[in-house]
């Protein structure tokens, strides 16, 4: 009777055992299972992807001239001033030459003697009174003295001083009243057509770069308008000493709004590719040498490996691994392993992807 008591409350013992068991069992299988990791999603977008190369580069004038008295003398008369549209040969600025008109009068009365002079001894040689080298002799001095009345008179333009290039003043360095000497600086005239800049490329893109191609340009100090130009030249060497080479970019913007010494970010386009997907440049992955992308299908995240192409504005090319209603995880996919179980906080199908358009609107608002 003793033994039955004893083996009953080893009996109601185990019991309790076991079901304390499950009940600790049953925590460990709702510990195990994680809840679902919060993603945001977006669809594919089709559009045309351009392949660039960036750089930046200070814009020139393409001619510029600085404009130098010739002769010395009083400056008498200014005629520009900076800012002024100027034609190659127009007179800038006047000095006084009254002493190169006298010297150019007294060439002058000379010259007309000496030719008189010349006129009776002709016909003295052809009725053969003059010898004839005396003859050649008076026509020497007749030659030289005409040189020397032209260099007078050229002296006596040059008192006018003149536009040597078409432009705009860019600088006056005279008063008037100030006497200068040969060679003295007067004004400097620049030419905005066109200006150009020189970009300095590695010779790693030497064979993507070619005259022709469109060029974008952004300037700080102009940020509401994007200008537009081409590669007009390309170096064809590389400088061993950078590895780089030169290409020309000119720039016609009739409005005249860069300015030479401006500073420019130019945008390069040396190829296309027409109706492209395209996904979130933050929405891919690399791990490994491996390129990939997090997908949601049936509630599960699934990783896909993908071949990428061009990249810009934000977007990346996805030429290989995607298709368009796929449902790609562009927030929460950092640290997200496979067949994860994931609960998309926006809804795929009424989010609009992200467009090359809506990217930009986003930039330039938050600019």
């Amino acid at each position: 009777m003793k033994l039955h008591r004893i083996s009953a409350a080893a009996l109601a013992f185990i019991l309790v055992l076991a079901a304390c068991q499950k009940g600790d069992s049953s925590k460990d299988s709702g510990k195990d299972e994680s809840p679902p990791i919060p993603v945001e999603v977006n669809l594919p977008v089709r559009g045309d992807v351009y392949a660039v190369y960036s750089g930046t580069a200070p814009i020139e004038a393409f001619a510029q001239a600085d404009v130098i008295a010739k002769v010395p003398g009083e400056v008498r008369e200014i005629l520009v001033e900076e800012g002024d549209d100027v034609e190659s040969g127009q007179i800038l600025a006047r000095l006084d030459g009254d002493r190169l008109r006298l010297e150019l009068n007294e060439s002058r009365a000379r010259l007309r003697k000496l030719e008189r002079d010349y006129e009776r001894n002709k016909d003295l040689r052809e009725k053969g009174l003059i010898s004839e080298g005396d003859f050649e002799k008076i026509q020497y001095e007749l030659e030289a003295l005409q040189a020397s009345y032209n260099l007078a008179s050229l002296e006596l333009d040059y008192t006018q001083i003149r536009a040597p290039i078409s432009g705009v003043v860019s600088a006056r360095y005279i008063k008037r009243g100030n006497t200068i000497e040969i060679g003295a600086p007067v004004f400097r005239v620049t030419s905005f057509e066109p200006l150009v800049a020189y970009l300095f490329i590695p010779e790693r893109e030497f064979r993507q770069i070619a005259p022709g191609q469109p060029v974008r340009i952004d300037i700080d100090a102009l940020a509401e308008a994007e200008f537009f130009a081409e590669v007009t030249r390309v170096s064809p060497v590389v400088d061993p000493e950078t590895g780089t080479f030169k290409i020309t970019i000119e720039i016609n913007e009739a409005e005249r709004r860069i300015k030479p010494g401006m500073f420019g970010r130019m945008t390069i386009v040396y190829d296309r590719h027409e109706n492209a997907l395209q996904i979130p440049r933050s929405a891919v992955i690399e791990e490994s040498g491996v390129t990939s992308v997090f997908v949601v299908e049936d509630g599960v995240a699934v990783r896909k490996a993908v071949r990428t192409g061009f990249s810009n504005n934000g977007l990346i090319e996805i030429s290989e691994g995607l298709v368009d209603d796929d449902r790609v995880i562009t927030v929460g996919q950092i640290g997200l392993k496979p067949d994860a179980k994931v609960t998309v906080i926006n809804e795929a199908d009424h989010v609009p992807a992200v467009t090359p358009e809506d990217l930009n609107a986003q930039t330039e608002g938050a600019d």
